[in-house]
């Protein structure tokens, strides 16, 4: 998503601190409101940043040591012993599984990349069979968790898990948890568009983001926001088919793929989700897109406190029950 958060100008009290950066592989933006302190405003980012660094060494895939590589390599063999945090956190994951009917998925690891590179070597898609075959390990029930000793264990062999889907809203929320224990009252964690926010802006006005506009921009033409939204005490990720997609017989297919199918999505452009935190939010935007409007949506309504707003490949402009646009 590509976000906005303007702000109107400063109190005499009170200023921003925002520092950009380069984390999970992501494009991280770290905002503090302080009381004209620097140095404070930059002990509480470092610390955020720290605690993202965390989180990173936990669940990163390009790591043999790290949890994540752990339970792949002994996939097949036995459960893999984990730290609370990361057990945790494939909990969840799975109930949100069993929530989209497998549109959210960690199991998805399993596929290889290199074969939707979603780049002009792309010209057609691959048989039916074949992408039965990608996605022949991707399945959230074959995981297996043990509360005795907090272990992890993939029951078919080749089978890989990855957190592509929720661990960067998750170290958001983790980095905002930190900061507020050490007493920011105000601020924002924009993970690569996996964005939450507490507080307010330093005038006292509530944060506010722009909702990209997912046509694709020229490269005369910068990207523009066709909405705003007010995000104080809210998360708000977006998943989106603008930024990289192939069209094939002149049908546009996004990067995202089905893992019940191993075929691209198509229909929609982007899904931007509004919930209580980013991890959450995080892990509902792409199954959103995989689902579609309708079955997107119904899901969507059916969750307290979660809003969801939806452009189709037609530029139709749908939102949840609860969704008031500006």
């Amino acid at each position: 998503m590509t976000s906005t958060l303007p702000v109107s100008p400063l109190t005499d009290a009170l200023t921003l601190h925002r520092r950009v950066l380069r984390l999970m592989g992501n494009r991280f933006e770290i905002s503090v409101v302080t009381a004209n302190d620097g140095a404070w405003a930059e002990a509480r980012i470092d610390a955020a940043v720290a605690e993202i660094s965390r989180v990173e060494r936990l669940l990163t895939t390009f790591d043999e040591a790290s949890e994540t590589n752990r339970i792949n390599a002994r996939a097949g063999i036995g459960p893999v012993p984990v730290s609370p945090e990361v057990y945790a956190l494939v909990e969840r994951s799975l109930r949100l599984s069993a929530l989209t009917q497998g549109a959210f998925d960690i199991t998805y690891g399993g596929i290889d990349k290199r074969l939707w590179n979603f780049d002009k070597q792309l010209t057609a898609l691959p048989d039916p069979q074949t992408a039965r075959q990608l996605v022949r390990l991707i399945n959230y029930r074959n995981v297996r968790l043990d509360p005795a000793d907090s272990s992890v264990f993939l029951t078919e062999t080749g089978m890989r898990i990855g957190f592509g889907g929720i661990g960067k809203g998750y170290a958001a929320e983790r980095a905002k948890a930190i900061m507020q224990q050490q007493g920011v009252a105000n601020g924002v964690v924009n993970a690569a568009g996996d964005l939450t926010a507490w507080g307010h802006q330093p005038n006292g006005q509530p944060w506010t983001i722009g909702i990209a506009d997912p046509t694709p921009a020229t490269s005369h033409t910068a990207t523009q926001a066709f909405s705003h939204l007010c995000i104080s005490n809210l998360a708000v990720a977006t998943s989106g088919n603008y930024e990289k997609f192939v069209v094939i017989g002149g049908k546009r297919y996004a990067h995202t793929i089905d893992p019940r199918t191993g075929y691209p999505i198509s229909g929609l452009k982007s899904v931007t989700i509004l919930a209580p935190n980013a991890e959450l939010a995080d892990a509902l935007a792409t199954p959103v897109m995989v689902m579609g409007t309708r079955v997107g949506l119904h899901l969507i309504n059916q969750l307290p406190h979660v809003g969801c707003v939806i452009v189709d490949e037609h530029d139709r402009l749908f939102t949840s029950k609860n969704m008031k646009l500006t």
